[in-house]
């Protein structure tokens, strides 16, 4: 078997750097953003804040369904081809779609 080079975010530099209108800090109403059970959201990284709650880079830019709250974070259901995953996101990376 072959060993894996590199970690998960290798080749992700693109997805991951911010425009120039965007750098800075980002906003506490961004980080403390409230969503409700059923919410339509775009898994959008916002990964020069905020390293914990970051989904796999495979996924950036799908939409899924808001099913509930997990300490800080969201759980987000996606699929993913013919499946339905789960996966739990910081706010931060959340837009409303």
């Amino acid at each position: 078997m072959v060993k894996r080079i590199g970690s998960n975010r290798r080749k992700s530099s693109g997805l991951l750097t911010k425009s120039g209108r965007q750098k800075g800090k980002t906003s506490l109403s961004r980080y403390f953003a409230q969503f409700s059970d059923g919410d339509k959201v775009v898994l959008k990284a916002d990964a020069g804040y905020v390293d914990k709650g970051l989904y796999f880079l495979r996924f950036h830019g799908k939409i899924g369904l808001i099913k509930g709250k997990k300490g800080h974070c969201y759980n987000v259901i996606i699929r993913d081809g013919n499946k339905m995953k789960t996966l739990v996101v910081h706010p931060v990376h959340l837009r409303k779609a």
